[in-house]
């Protein structure tokens, strides 16, 4: 390899790895998501001819965070000379100025606990920052999986449901509410958990169905978002050791992510969950999880994740997929549906509910779903349709659904999957 194919592998590996810890540290001096984005992006370009030239750092994470910085902090000295020499411009909207900074500096000097002592990690306080009441919950998971994942905005809009075009506004639109609104870069004090927590856990756990299965590229799974979630979920868990759902999204994380290893084949092909290698998947990750969801059960205030996390570990503690305990998921997910109301959970049930009392009911279900809008970009919608056809002979039907489940996956391994299984349909027999 050549040193600048070395180069380019090194800052991509980079990007993929290191984007959020960068662009979270970036955003301390910066005190404004658009600068700091914009210096973070300027810093892995340098590092295109800088590492190609000089070879590549022995800490890509800290040479990236060095230069981004120094770039955030030349753009504050520029604006600071800009502001002095011309006092009579109208502020131009959203730029960085002093009194902010200060204003910023005066809240954090304020809190009675230090912000890295409580939570040592640079992505969690983005997170709480994202997670500010005053952003609506759309921009709040949109401003996480673009600014902590580094997804760009065509797999943002597909986990969050939405077209390319309706998702670009949000994101916009929020940041330029977190500058106008001076909201301060820092995690809330306690007294301000509560508030927030709801939409924390569902930003931590979006990246980690982003990294379970990636929305587009080769790779089945995106492994270095599923370690982050891990860990960012693990560092609430110590933040907020007595919240259930706190305890109940590790649980789920922990639970899904212990079969990791089985997901595909040496060859990189999908495997379905009764095809998988029980005996490979993680226990010391499962019995961790079982002992979480038991005391959160024994707790009496089981939320979304924990009955999540339970439905997930039901499956897990079957011998064989056959020997699944389908009527028990089913009653689980019915509880569920009572405390979250969401379409997505609703498809998910008509899995067990086919196993449980035959295909054909499952499929009425589906058919219901399919009225509802919030699911028509939901590539596994027509994905399980298209496998409940197939498994009552409806060849036809089965391969046109599968084509439509096709043209809106974008993950490789899933569209290889989906790709031999209408071949199987289009050459049996009607």
């Amino acid at each position: 390899m050549t040193a600048a194919t070395d180069a380019r592998q090194a800052v991509a590996d980079a990007h993929r790895r290191e984007w959020a810890l960068v662009l979270a540290a970036t955003v301390r001096v910066a005190r404004d998501l658009d600068l700091a984005e914009e210096c973070v992006q300027e810093a892995y370009a340098a590092a295109l001819s800088a590492w190609e030239r000089d070879g590549i750092p022995g800490n890509p994470e800290a040479w990236l965070t060095t230069a981004a910085k120094r770039r955030a902090m030349d753009a504050i000295r520029r604006e600071r000379t800009f502001r002095s020499k011309m006092p009579l411009l109208v502020e131009p909207e959203g730029a960085v100025d002093e009194l902010a900074l200060d204003e910023a500096d005066e809240q954090t000097e304020g809190e009675a606990v230090d912000p890295e002592d409580v939570v040592p990690d640079e992505r969690l306080r983005l997170i709480f920052t994202c997670c500010h009441p005053a952003l609506a919950q759309e921009a709040q998971l949109a401003l996480t999986l673009r600014l902590v994942c580094g997804l760009p905005t065509p797999d943002v809009a597909r986990a969050l449901l939405v077209s390319e075009q309706t998702m670009a506004a949000p994101i916009t639109r929020a940041k330029k509410r977190i500058s106008a609104a001076r909201i301060p870069y820092r995690v809330p004090r306690p007294a301000e958990l509560p508030d927030r927590l709801t939409a924390v856990l569902g930003v931590l756990h979006l990246p980690f169905t982003a990294g379970h299965t990636a929305p587009s590229g080769p790779a089945l799974m995106r492994t270095d978002l599923a370690d982050r979630a891990l860990h960012l979920a693990r560092t609430l868990r110590d933040l907020m050791p007595d919240e259930p759902e706190v305890r109940g999204l590790l649980a789920l994380i922990l639970v899904t992510d212990a079969r990791r290893a089985t997901r595909t084949s040496a060859d990189g092909r999908l495997l379905q969950l009764a095809e998988q290698d029980r005996s490979l998947w993680d226990r010391t990750a499962l019995d961790e999880a079982h002992e979480l969801i038991v005391a959160g059960l024994h707790g009496g205030r089981a939320g979304r994740y924990l009955l999540q996390a339970a439905i997930a570990s039901l499956y897990a503690e079957a011998p064989t997929y056959e020997e699944t305990d389908w009527p028990q998921i089913v009653t689980i997910y019915d509880r569920l549906l009572s405390l979250w109301p969401s379409p997505v959970v609703a498809l998910n049930r008509t899995v067990p509910v086919s196993m449980a009392h035959g295909p054909a009911v499952a499929l009425a279900q589906v058919e219901a779903l399919e009225l509802d809008s919030r699911l028509a970009r939901y590539q596994y919608l027509p994905a399980i349709k298209a496998d409940l056809l197939r498994r009552l002979g409806r060849t036809d039907e089965a391969a046109a659904a599968y084509r439509q489940a096709l043209e809106l996956t974008g993950n490789e391994a899933e569209r290889a999957f989906l790709t031999a299984r209408l071949t199987h349909q289009e050459t049996s027999p009607a």
